[in-house]
Protein backbone atom coordinates (compact mmCIF):
# COMPACT_ATOMS: atom_id res chain seq x y z
CA UNK A 1 0.00 0.00 0.00
CA UNK A 2 1.32 3.19 -1.11
CA UNK A 3 1.18 5.93 1.80
CA UNK A 4 -1.43 8.18 -0.07
CA UNK A 5 -3.25 5.05 -0.74
CA UNK A 6 -7.13 5.60 -0.05
CA UNK A 7 -7.68 3.01 2.91
CA UNK A 8 -11.48 2.55 4.62
CA UNK A 9 -11.31 0.55 7.97
CA UNK A 10 -15.01 -0.46 8.49
CA UNK A 11 -15.74 -0.97 12.03
CA UNK A 12 -13.08 1.69 12.88
CA UNK A 13 -14.18 2.24 16.75
CA UNK A 14 -14.33 -1.28 17.46
CA UNK A 15 -11.24 -3.71 19.23
CA UNK A 16 -9.71 -4.55 16.23
CA UNK A 17 -10.71 -1.58 13.80
CA UNK A 18 -9.04 1.13 16.09
CA UNK A 19 -6.41 -0.95 16.74
CA UNK A 20 -6.41 -0.81 13.01
CA UNK A 21 -6.44 3.04 13.03
CA UNK A 22 -3.42 3.25 15.40
CA UNK A 23 -1.32 0.92 13.21
CA UNK A 24 -2.20 3.07 9.91
CA UNK A 25 -1.44 6.02 11.17
CA UNK A 26 2.12 4.99 12.45
CA UNK A 27 3.53 3.45 9.54
CA UNK A 28 3.32 2.91 6.26
CA UNK A 29 6.23 -0.93 6.67
CA UNK A 30 5.23 -3.96 7.21
CA UNK A 31 6.51 -5.38 10.26
CA UNK A 32 10.06 -7.27 10.62
CA UNK A 33 9.77 -10.95 12.03
CA UNK A 34 9.98 -9.88 16.25
CA UNK A 35 11.40 -6.86 14.92
CA UNK A 36 11.74 -3.71 17.60
CA UNK A 37 10.38 -0.56 16.48
CA UNK A 38 7.85 -1.82 13.94
CA UNK A 39 7.79 0.52 11.08
CA UNK A 40 9.90 3.29 12.53
CA UNK A 41 11.45 5.81 10.60
CA UNK A 42 8.19 5.57 7.80
CA UNK A 43 5.67 7.74 6.95
CA UNK A 44 2.25 7.17 8.20
CA UNK A 45 -0.64 6.62 5.94
CA UNK A 46 -2.28 9.86 5.16
CA UNK A 47 -5.80 8.73 3.31
CA UNK A 48 -7.69 6.74 5.88
CA UNK A 49 -11.49 6.63 5.26
CA UNK A 50 -13.53 5.78 8.34
CA UNK A 51 -17.56 6.52 8.91
CA UNK A 52 -19.18 5.88 11.93
CA UNK A 53 -22.75 3.48 12.70
CA UNK A 54 -24.33 7.21 12.41
CA UNK A 55 -23.00 8.36 9.18
CA UNK A 56 -22.90 4.75 7.65
CA UNK A 57 -25.54 1.90 8.49
CA UNK A 58 -23.24 -1.28 6.76
CA UNK A 59 -27.01 -3.06 6.75
CA UNK A 60 -28.45 -0.74 4.30
CA UNK A 61 -27.51 -2.07 0.52
CA UNK A 62 -28.30 1.40 -1.04
CA UNK A 63 -26.09 3.23 1.80
CA UNK A 64 -23.15 1.13 1.14
CA UNK A 65 -23.28 1.47 -2.72
CA UNK A 66 -23.43 5.09 -2.40
CA UNK A 67 -20.19 4.83 -0.03
CA UNK A 68 -18.63 2.75 -2.14
CA UNK A 69 -19.30 4.62 -5.42
CA UNK A 70 -17.97 8.13 -3.49
CA UNK A 71 -15.20 7.08 -1.71
CA UNK A 72 -13.81 4.29 -4.19
CA UNK A 73 -11.42 2.91 -1.88
CA UNK A 74 -8.39 1.17 -3.26
CA UNK A 75 -8.11 -1.24 -0.37
CA UNK A 76 -10.56 -2.45 2.74
CA UNK A 77 -10.14 -3.79 6.14
CA UNK A 78 -13.57 -5.46 6.80
CA UNK A 79 -13.34 -5.39 11.03
CA UNK A 80 -16.80 -4.05 10.81
CA UNK A 81 -18.95 -7.19 12.87
CA UNK A 82 -21.59 -7.64 15.65
CA UNK A 83 -19.67 -9.69 18.32
CA UNK A 84 -19.92 -10.72 22.01
CA UNK A 85 -19.38 -13.66 24.25
CA UNK A 86 -21.23 -16.61 25.18
CA UNK A 87 -24.16 -14.96 26.69
CA UNK A 88 -24.53 -12.37 23.65
CA UNK A 89 -24.49 -15.30 21.25
CA UNK A 90 -26.82 -17.27 23.15
CA UNK A 91 -29.33 -14.36 23.80
CA UNK A 92 -29.23 -12.74 20.32
CA UNK A 93 -28.96 -15.50 17.88
CA UNK A 94 -30.94 -14.33 15.37
CA UNK A 95 -28.96 -10.66 15.23
CA UNK A 96 -25.30 -12.38 15.26
CA UNK A 97 -26.66 -13.86 11.99
CA UNK A 98 -28.51 -11.35 10.35
CA UNK A 99 -26.33 -8.42 10.90
CA UNK A 100 -23.24 -10.38 9.75
CA UNK A 101 -23.78 -11.79 6.98
CA UNK A 102 -25.68 -8.52 5.80
CA UNK A 103 -22.69 -6.41 6.82
CA UNK A 104 -20.14 -8.57 4.69
CA UNK A 105 -22.33 -9.49 2.01
CA UNK A 106 -22.72 -5.69 1.33
CA UNK A 107 -19.59 -4.05 1.91
CA UNK A 108 -17.50 -7.48 -0.21
CA UNK A 109 -20.04 -6.92 -2.69
CA UNK A 110 -19.27 -3.17 -3.50
CA UNK A 111 -15.68 -3.59 -2.98
CA UNK A 112 -15.83 -5.94 -6.15
CA UNK A 113 -18.23 -3.27 -8.30
CA UNK A 114 -15.76 -0.27 -7.48
CA UNK A 115 -12.82 -1.99 -8.75
CA UNK A 116 -10.88 -2.71 -4.86
CA UNK A 117 -8.06 -3.50 -5.07
CA UNK A 118 -7.49 -5.64 -1.96
CA UNK A 119 -9.88 -6.83 0.94
CA UNK A 120 -9.12 -8.52 4.37
CA UNK A 121 -12.33 -9.43 6.26
CA UNK A 122 -11.75 -10.10 9.53
CA UNK A 123 -13.38 -13.62 10.93
CA UNK A 124 -12.93 -14.94 14.44
CA UNK A 125 -11.53 -19.19 14.98
CA UNK A 126 -14.98 -20.07 16.01
CA UNK A 127 -15.47 -20.79 12.41
CA UNK A 128 -13.56 -24.00 13.29
CA UNK A 129 -15.56 -27.48 14.23
CA UNK A 130 -16.05 -27.52 17.97
CA UNK A 131 -13.91 -31.03 18.51
CA UNK A 132 -11.34 -30.67 16.01
CA UNK A 133 -7.79 -31.57 16.02
CA UNK A 134 -5.15 -28.94 17.77
CA UNK A 135 -3.55 -26.80 17.02
CA UNK A 136 -6.34 -26.00 14.61
CA UNK A 137 -5.01 -25.49 10.68
CA UNK A 138 -6.76 -23.52 8.21
CA UNK A 139 -7.78 -26.97 5.78
CA UNK A 140 -9.80 -28.00 9.11
CA UNK A 141 -12.79 -25.33 8.45
CA UNK A 142 -15.65 -27.43 7.37
CA UNK A 143 -14.72 -30.93 9.03
CA UNK A 144 -16.92 -31.37 11.52
CA UNK A 145 -20.29 -29.78 14.19
CA UNK A 146 -19.17 -26.29 14.80
CA UNK A 147 -19.64 -25.27 18.97
CA UNK A 148 -23.40 -24.80 19.90
CA UNK A 149 -23.16 -21.60 21.76
CA UNK A 150 -21.88 -19.14 18.72
CA UNK A 151 -23.02 -21.16 15.86
CA UNK A 152 -25.06 -18.34 14.13
CA UNK A 153 -22.03 -16.53 14.44
CA UNK A 154 -19.96 -19.05 13.24
CA UNK A 155 -21.53 -19.64 9.91
CA UNK A 156 -22.02 -15.84 9.30
CA UNK A 157 -18.14 -15.54 9.16
CA UNK A 158 -17.47 -19.11 7.09
CA UNK A 159 -20.24 -17.22 4.31
CA UNK A 160 -17.60 -14.35 4.55
CA UNK A 161 -14.72 -16.55 3.88
CA UNK A 162 -16.69 -18.66 0.83
CA UNK A 163 -17.79 -14.82 -0.77
CA UNK A 164 -14.23 -14.48 -0.61
CA UNK A 165 -13.14 -17.08 -1.97
CA UNK A 166 -16.35 -17.03 -4.62
CA UNK A 167 -14.91 -13.48 -6.31
CA UNK A 168 -11.80 -14.40 -6.43
CA UNK A 169 -12.47 -17.59 -8.33
CA UNK A 170 -15.06 -16.09 -10.71
CA UNK A 171 -13.97 -11.97 -10.83
CA UNK A 172 -9.96 -12.20 -10.05
CA UNK A 173 -10.45 -10.54 -6.46
CA UNK A 174 -7.72 -10.27 -3.93
CA UNK A 175 -10.02 -10.80 -0.99
CA UNK A 176 -8.14 -12.62 1.80
CA UNK A 177 -10.34 -13.56 5.12
CA UNK A 178 -7.44 -13.80 8.14
CA UNK A 179 -9.08 -15.62 11.34
CA UNK A 180 -7.75 -14.30 14.58
CA UNK A 181 -7.64 -15.93 17.99
CA UNK A 182 -9.62 -14.88 21.37
CA UNK A 183 -8.21 -10.96 21.03
CA UNK A 184 -8.21 -8.66 23.85
CA UNK A 185 -6.58 -4.97 24.32
CA UNK A 186 -7.31 -1.02 24.39
CA UNK A 187 -10.83 -0.40 24.22
CA UNK A 188 -12.00 -3.97 24.94
CA UNK A 189 -15.91 -4.37 25.64
CA UNK A 190 -15.99 -4.59 29.80
CA UNK A 191 -19.97 -4.99 29.76
CA UNK A 192 -20.68 -7.88 31.88
CA UNK A 193 -23.64 -8.72 29.36
CA UNK A 194 -21.91 -8.59 26.50
CA UNK A 195 -18.27 -9.03 26.83
CA UNK A 196 -15.55 -12.22 26.29
CA UNK A 197 -14.21 -13.85 28.58
CA UNK A 198 -10.37 -11.47 29.52
CA UNK A 199 -12.19 -7.93 29.68
CA UNK A 200 -15.42 -9.81 32.42
CA UNK A 201 -12.83 -11.61 34.43
CA UNK A 202 -10.87 -7.97 34.97
CA UNK A 203 -13.34 -6.09 35.82
CA UNK A 204 -15.20 -8.80 38.23
CA UNK A 205 -11.95 -9.01 39.96
CA UNK A 206 -11.45 -5.09 39.87
CA UNK A 207 -14.89 -4.46 41.53
CA UNK A 208 -14.07 -7.43 43.47
CA UNK A 209 -11.14 -6.13 45.17
CA UNK A 210 -12.72 -2.41 45.26
CA UNK A 211 -15.75 -4.17 47.33
CA UNK A 212 -13.44 -6.16 49.28
CA UNK A 213 -15.39 -9.48 48.19
CA UNK A 214 -13.89 -12.52 49.13
CA UNK A 215 -14.70 -14.64 46.10
CA UNK A 216 -15.50 -14.27 42.41
CA UNK A 217 -16.91 -16.19 40.21
CA UNK A 218 -15.92 -17.62 37.41
CA UNK A 219 -18.16 -19.39 34.68
CA UNK A 220 -17.88 -22.65 33.77
CA UNK A 221 -15.21 -25.50 35.09
CA UNK A 222 -11.88 -23.57 34.57
CA UNK A 223 -10.71 -26.12 31.70
CA UNK A 224 -11.40 -25.16 28.47
CA UNK A 225 -8.03 -23.65 26.75
CA UNK A 226 -7.57 -20.46 25.36
CA UNK A 227 -5.12 -18.26 23.14
CA UNK A 228 -5.10 -14.79 23.52
CA UNK A 229 -3.27 -12.10 21.16
CA UNK A 230 -3.10 -8.49 21.67
CA UNK A 231 -5.30 -6.51 19.56
CA UNK A 232 -2.32 -4.35 17.86
CA UNK A 233 -0.35 -7.48 17.18
CA UNK A 234 -3.31 -8.49 14.98
CA UNK A 235 -3.45 -4.83 13.62
CA UNK A 236 0.28 -4.94 12.82
CA UNK A 237 -0.54 -8.59 11.15
CA UNK A 238 -3.19 -7.67 8.91
CA UNK A 239 -1.06 -4.32 7.29
CA UNK A 240 1.67 -6.35 7.20
CA UNK A 241 -0.38 -9.25 5.15
CA UNK A 242 -1.52 -6.56 3.04
CA UNK A 243 1.62 -5.01 2.56
CA UNK A 244 3.14 -8.45 0.80
CA UNK A 245 4.29 -8.53 -2.68
CA UNK A 246 2.17 -9.44 -5.48
CA UNK A 247 3.71 -12.63 -5.80
CA UNK A 248 3.51 -13.62 -1.84
CA UNK A 249 -0.50 -12.01 -1.68
CA UNK A 250 -0.97 -13.67 -5.17
CA UNK A 251 -0.37 -17.12 -3.72
CA UNK A 252 -2.57 -16.52 -0.66
CA UNK A 253 -6.00 -15.74 -2.73
CA UNK A 254 -4.95 -18.26 -5.16
CA UNK A 255 -8.59 -19.15 -6.94
CA UNK A 256 -7.46 -22.66 -6.14
CA UNK A 257 -7.16 -22.55 -2.76
CA UNK A 258 -9.20 -21.46 0.52
CA UNK A 259 -7.74 -17.76 0.89
CA UNK A 260 -8.11 -18.04 4.53
CA UNK A 261 -5.09 -17.51 7.13
CA UNK A 262 -4.79 -18.16 10.73
CA UNK A 263 -3.41 -15.18 13.03
CA UNK A 264 -2.15 -16.04 16.77
CA UNK A 265 0.68 -16.51 18.65
CA UNK A 266 0.44 -20.19 19.08
CA UNK A 267 0.42 -20.58 22.91
CA UNK A 268 -2.65 -21.49 24.88
CA UNK A 269 -3.36 -21.53 28.56
CA UNK A 270 -6.80 -22.79 30.77
CA UNK A 271 -9.15 -20.25 31.80
CA UNK A 272 -8.44 -21.33 35.62
CA UNK A 273 -4.50 -20.13 34.49
CA UNK A 274 -6.15 -16.92 32.72
CA UNK A 275 -7.67 -16.07 35.70
CA UNK A 276 -4.75 -16.96 37.99
CA UNK A 277 -2.81 -14.61 35.69
CA UNK A 278 -5.73 -11.66 35.71
CA UNK A 279 -6.07 -12.09 40.00
CA UNK A 280 -2.15 -11.31 40.08
CA UNK A 281 -2.58 -8.47 37.44
CA UNK A 282 -5.10 -6.71 39.35
CA UNK A 283 -4.12 -7.49 42.55
CA UNK A 284 -7.28 -9.73 44.00
CA UNK A 285 -6.23 -11.46 47.79
CA UNK A 286 -10.04 -13.51 47.12
CA UNK A 287 -10.81 -17.18 46.07
CA UNK A 288 -11.56 -18.11 42.04
CA UNK A 289 -15.12 -20.29 42.34
CA UNK A 290 -15.80 -22.19 39.09
CA UNK A 291 -19.48 -22.32 38.52
CA UNK A 292 -20.12 -25.43 36.34
CA UNK A 293 -23.95 -25.02 35.64
CA UNK A 294 -22.66 -22.50 33.73
CA UNK A 295 -21.13 -23.59 29.55
CA UNK A 296 -17.88 -24.24 28.93
CA UNK A 297 -17.80 -23.46 25.41
CA UNK A 298 -14.97 -25.31 22.94
CA UNK A 299 -13.10 -27.71 24.64
CA UNK A 300 -9.72 -25.59 22.95
CA UNK A 301 -8.98 -23.40 19.88
CA UNK A 302 -5.19 -22.94 19.41
CA UNK A 303 -4.75 -21.96 15.85
CA UNK A 304 -1.78 -23.03 13.67
CA UNK A 305 0.16 -20.27 12.80
CA UNK A 306 2.57 -21.72 10.64
CA UNK A 307 1.24 -19.91 7.06
CA UNK A 308 1.00 -16.64 8.74
CA UNK A 309 4.73 -17.17 10.15
CA UNK A 310 6.04 -18.61 6.66
CA UNK A 311 4.97 -15.16 5.47
CA UNK A 312 7.43 -13.59 7.84
CA UNK A 313 5.21 -12.30 10.95
CA UNK A 314 5.07 -13.24 14.81
CA UNK A 315 3.34 -11.81 17.63
CA UNK A 316 5.59 -9.79 19.47
CA UNK A 317 3.18 -8.63 23.05
CA UNK A 318 3.47 -11.41 25.65
CA UNK A 319 -0.07 -12.40 27.32
CA UNK A 320 0.96 -10.87 31.26
CA UNK A 321 2.59 -7.37 29.66
CA UNK A 322 -0.88 -7.11 27.49
CA UNK A 323 -3.08 -7.55 30.95
CA UNK A 324 -1.22 -4.89 32.82
CA UNK A 325 -1.36 -2.83 29.62
CA UNK A 326 -4.91 -3.73 29.68
CA UNK A 327 -5.79 -3.31 33.19
CA UNK A 328 -4.42 0.09 33.36
CA UNK A 329 -6.56 1.37 30.84
CA UNK A 330 -9.58 0.28 32.84
CA UNK A 331 -8.65 1.35 35.86
CA UNK A 332 -7.68 4.97 34.50
CA UNK A 333 -11.14 4.68 32.77
CA UNK A 334 -13.28 4.07 35.86
CA UNK A 335 -11.37 6.49 37.97
CA UNK A 336 -11.92 9.25 35.47
CA UNK A 337 -15.75 8.20 35.91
Amino acid sequence: MNPDARIYVAGHRGLVGSALLRRLASATSPSPLRGEGRGEGTAPYTHIITRSHAELDLTDQQAVRAFFETQRPDYVFLAAAKVGGILANNTYPAEFIHQNLVIQTNVIHEAWRVGVKRLLFLGSSCIYPRDCPQPIREEYLLTGPLETTNRPYAIAKIAGIEMCWSYNRQYGTQYLAVMPTNLYGPGDNFDLNTSHVLPALIRKMHEAKQRGDNEVVVWGSGTPRREFLYSDDMADACVYLMNLPDDQFSSQVNPATLPLVNVGCGEDLTIRELAEQIKEVVGFSGKLVFDTSKPDGTPRKLLDVTRLSGLGWQARVALKAGLNKVYTEYRAKTQAR
